[in-house]
């Protein structure tokens, strides 16, 4: 991505600047990853991408420890449940999602 983008904006802005609405923010995490690279991690991030517009969601990044095996994506979206469903259609379910109410 390009150094001038500002942090969390993409080359079309927010998720709440394409909408126009207000979007939640998630952190949700995945079990299971374990010795998965890379590569293969950005194969999952992608599925979610290419889906993730029928439910209202925008998955902003994912980060992987491939020794426990866990995966963490930070989205935005109009409820868990969308960001679940997105996950689920993509080939990788998880019900661990948390909203993220409180930044600093």
């Amino acid at each position: 991505m390009a150094g001038n983008l500002e942090a969390g904006r993409g080359a079309q802005g927010t998720p709440e600047d394409r909408l126009g609405a207000a979007m939640a923010r998630f952190m949700d995490v995945h079990d299971g990853f374990v010795g998965v690279t890379a590569e293969q991690l950005a194969e999952a991030h992608e599925a979610d991408l290419a889906i993730e517009g029928e439910e209202g969601v925008h998955f902003e990044r994912a980060w992987l420890d491939p020794e426990s095996g866990k995966v963490f994506c930070l989205s935005t979206g109009p409820s868990k449940e969308a960001v679940m469903r997105v996950h689920e259609r993509a080939g990788h379910p998880t019900t661990e999602v948390y909203e993220l109410p409180i930044e600093v």
